[in-house]
């Protein structure tokens, strides 16, 4: 019985209060949050079904900038969606350079990220990955589909 109320509880931390501080505190606050979280993210996030890391080239820096995110692979595209649409600096980097890296199910692949602007980023973001999907919905935000088209598969490690 204790092991379900943690499982319940960890779920409601999660999906419910998570998105709902996310939403509802200041951006400075956020950032904060999320440059301590996504380190911890983004070591499982190219392994597990669901979910990928993103590699941009910073548009200034022009150094590499993987980013976990929620999506899913369908043949040779991989869609996600940014939570805070063309705010996003992935996504900005994206408008700059539009040649990125996908981790997906621990293989890297390369490809060219493609705004889909007039794509239902809503419906797209709960078929492409049901658990991020329940978490950006809650968390508001400006929803913007992003499409990569994929080339050949690099190999079975990183950079």
């Amino acid at each position: 019985m204790l092991v379900v109320a943690l499982l319940v509880g960890l779920v409601l931390l999660l999906f419910v209060v998570i998105p709902l501080f996310e939403r509802v505190s200041p951006p400075h606050v956020v950032r904060a949050y999320q440059r301590l979280s996504m380190p911890l993210f983004r070591a499982s996030a190219g392994f597990v079904p669901g979910f990928a890391i993103v590699e941009t080239i910073g548009r200034r820096t022009g150094k590499t900038r993987p980013v976990p995110v929620g999506g899913r692979l369908r043949g040779d595209e991989f869609w996600f969606v940014a939570g805070i649409g063309r705010r996003a600096g992935y996504v900005k980097n994206i408008e700059a350079n539009s040649r990125v890296r996908v981790k997906a199910l621990g293989r890297w692949r390369t490809g060219t990220a493609t705004l889909a602007l007039d794509d239902n980023a809503t419906r797209r973001m709960f078929a492409v990955s049901p658990a991020n999907g329940f978490f950006l919905w809650l968390a508001g935000g400006r929803h913007l589909s992003v499409r990569v088209d994929l080339d050949q598969i690099d190999g079975p490690t990183g950079p």
